[in-house]
């Protein structure tokens, strides 16, 4: 299954862009009560993909003394054990719920926008020649955090696994999670009948959901990307945002065509809610690709900008409000913001608040 019509049709609803349908194969987004909107199998509206698993969750041995059950999938992996196997049921529909779009309100915006930013970029690292494989790495664990801790996971789930050699694993135990993944769905295939009052879908419908459950994986993993659909005015954005390479070179190179990219963007009126969140995932991919390794960077985008305060202003505002990227930058290299005047003299009072 190739995911990225899948993940155009998520663009298109998460933003409104009142787009036709994308074609997909075996999937449909449905509209909830809650005014959520969930991916569903098509002719099946009642059950829905991040949802098929829910009665399938295994107890919490957590609230038990002595736990005297083992986990279903003992037989294909020996190592694990009850407290393991609920982990990785975590794991599994987090990832499974990266396709569902919730209804925002300000208590869950920046958790939604890091998130689904988080998991874009670990479909672009791999591809990304202007870094080396330990910056690549060390970026890659960076955004995989942030994709557990913003959906949100206990802090068990988001300790218990690690990447190596390109695939994700199960760090204590040294399964990998796709072996696991794999096995978790083909056992339900083949044992239906003894859970069928549990699933709300058909073993046809569980290899489906496999299929589409590993190419997210896929993804995690940087085995394959995604893009950002196009759109008429945003170009030069978007190449950015597609191509992180022509972002590093470019501030490499000459710098202020970055920032005449941004200073272009501000300097026409943009109504379109996907095209703010272009703009808001090229200034956290200048965050993330750029001060993450080299925070003073940000002296020369305010020296180029001085001439045009209010767009300094926004610029500076959206990168330190409008996700914690920043904040775990300035705390892992032991920075203290205060020494940057020129920067702190654009915070607005939301940024006053968290930084000073």
């Amino acid at each position: 299954m190739k995911l990225q019509s899948l993940y155009d049709e998520y663009i298109n609803i998460k933003f409104n862009r009142k787009l036709a349908p994308v074609h997909t194969d075996c999937f449909e987004y449905g509209l909830c009560e809650d005014e959520s909107s969930e991916l569903f199998l098509i002719g099946n509206e009642k059950e829905s993909f991040s949802g098929w698993i829910s009665e399938l969750q295994p107890r919490d041995p957590n609230y038990t003394a002595n736990p005297d059950w083992k986990p279903v999938l003992t037989k294909s992996f020996t190592q694990l054990n009850v407290y393991d196997e609920l982990i990785f049921y975590y794991l599994l529909f987090t990832m499974n719920a990266t396709t569902s779009i919730m209804k925002i309100n300000p208590y869950n915006a920046m958790n939604d926008f890091m998130k689904s930013y988080s998991f874009f970029q670990l479909s672009q690292l791999t591809g990304v020649t202007a870094l080396n494989e330990e910056q690549q790495a060390e970026l890659r664990d960076f955004f995989f955090f942030f994709y557990l801790y913003t959906h949100p996971v206990n802090e068990e789930t988001l300790n218990s696994f690690s990447f190596r050699e390109q695939g994700l694993i199960h760090t204590s135990t040294g399964i990998r999670v796709k072996h696991y993944f794999s096995e978790f769905h083909d056992y339900y295939r083949d044992h239906f009948d003894k859970y069928k009052d549990q699933i709300g879908i058909s073993p046809r419908e569980i290899v489906l959901c496999k299929s589409l459950t590993m190419e997210l994986l896929r993804i995690i993993e940087g085995k394959s990307k995604l893009v950002m659909p196009p759109e008429e005015g945003l170009e030069d954005v978007l190449q950015l945002i597609n191509n992180v390479d022509q972002l590093i070179y470019k501030n490499l190179d000459n710098k202020s065509e970055v920032y005449k990219i941004m200073e272009d963007y501000l300097s026409v009126k943009r109504p379109s809610p996907y095209q703010d969140h272009c703009f808001r995932m090229l200034l956290q991919n200048y965050v993330t690709y750029i001060l993450f390794f080299n925070f003073d960077e940000l002296n020369e985008l305010v020296d180029y900008f001085n001439h045009t305060p209010s767009f300094c202003e926004k610029i500076i505002n959206t990168i330190f409000t409008d996700a914690i990227f920043i904040q775990k930058i300035l705390r892992q290299r032991r920075i203290g913001i205060t020494k940057y005047k020129k920067i702190t003299d654009y915070f607005n009072e939301e940024a006053k608040s968290i930084y000073l």
